[in-house]
């Protein structure tokens, strides 16, 4: 942990000052809001990651699977069609309102949750990714209703992109993901005692349904906050939280999900170090991200199969 910590420091070190021509406080200033923004998205991710498998009890699976891309992707293809030509709304309206869309679908979804049949959760999983599919195919139908030229605006909006962030937006998040955090943080040790299953855990003094909804609920607000930050980043969480359990031989959630959070930070920030100054920004770290990520879950849906 202390050796990962200390490259994830090495590296926010090196975002901060390699290249720096010219005014050292814009510089600064400009490098400081970027680095802030992958701080915010790194943690939601994955803490959100982290979680979802563990009600889930399965490795694979990460909060995506409920068609949070598709219906940030649906959304922005709406605000496109229907505000675009008329100035487009205000960034920070536009937040918010990404926040609250996503947020409260997954709420309705989890009203379809009973947690007192051990099948619901894998119910959920299933109309996740039904809801998915459609609000995919809805997005691609609006799409061919849209101009040419906002298209290529809305194709832009549609991958993940550190690179053109407003800052603004920040105070926002943070406020929104600490009243998550906060709601995690006096409920975790009620996770290292779900890993061991619902039975056990109900045996043990958790009160299952109340945690599982509960987190339900802060998980859709991570995964808003962020996606409606910077964007979809589909196995981003997969990739993050399988690195965790291989180098943290531990149950307890709090020294996982710290070393998710520290791979999540060396992967971006390492990553926008590679982009901005080895291919010069030829490549979006979205890309390598679902790159290792979609080889990740290739080999993990093998190796299972092979079992």
């Amino acid at each position: 942990m202390a050796l990962l910590a200390g490259m994830v420091l090495l590296a926010i070190v090196g975002f901060m000052v390699i290249g720096v021509r010219g005014s050292w406080d814009f510089a600064l200033q400009f490098r400081g809001g970027k680095l802030a923004v992958m701080l915010v998205v790194a943690y939601c991710v994955a803490l959100s990651s982290v979680l979802f498998q563990t009600i889930t009890h399965n490795r694979i699976l990460t909060p995506t699977v409920m068609g949070f891309d598709s219906l940030f992707m649906l959304i922005q293809a709406i605000a496109m069609y229907a505000f675009y030509g008329a100035g487009g709304l205000s960034p920070t309206l536009t937040f918010i309102a990404n926040v609250l869309i996503m947020t409260g679908c997954a709420c309705l979804l989890f009203r379809w949750v009973s947690a007192r049949d051990a099948r619901s959760i894998h119910l959920l999983l299933l109309v996740g990714i039904v809801c998915s599919m459609l609000f995919r195919s809805l997005a691609s139908f609006v799409i061919r209703l849209i101009d040419p030229n906002e298209f290529l605006v809305l194709q832009d909006r549609l991958f993940a992109n550190f690179n053109t962030i407003d800052i603004a937006l920040l105070p926002i998040a943070i406020a929104v993901i600490a009243a998550a955090s906060t709601l995690f943080w006096r409920m975790r040790r009620d996770y290292d005692v779900m890993a061991l299953g619902r039975d056990a855990a109900i045996n043990l003094g958790v009160n299952y349904t109340r945690t599982l909804t509960l987190t339900l609920v802060g998980i859709s607000i991570l995964v808003s906050a962020s996606t409606a930050l910077v964007g979809p980043i589909a196995f981003f969480g997969l990739l993050v939280s399988n690195m965790a359990y291989q180098t943290i031989r531990t149950h307890q959630h709090t020294h996982i999900v710290l070393a998710a959070v520290l791979y999540a930070v060396l992967f971006l920030v390492g990553g926008q170090i590679v982009l901005e100054h080895l291919l010069s920004l030829n490549a979006t770290i979205s890309v390598i991200v679902e790159f290792l990520g979609g080889l990740l879950f290739l080999f993990l849906v093998l190796r299972r199969g092979a079992r």
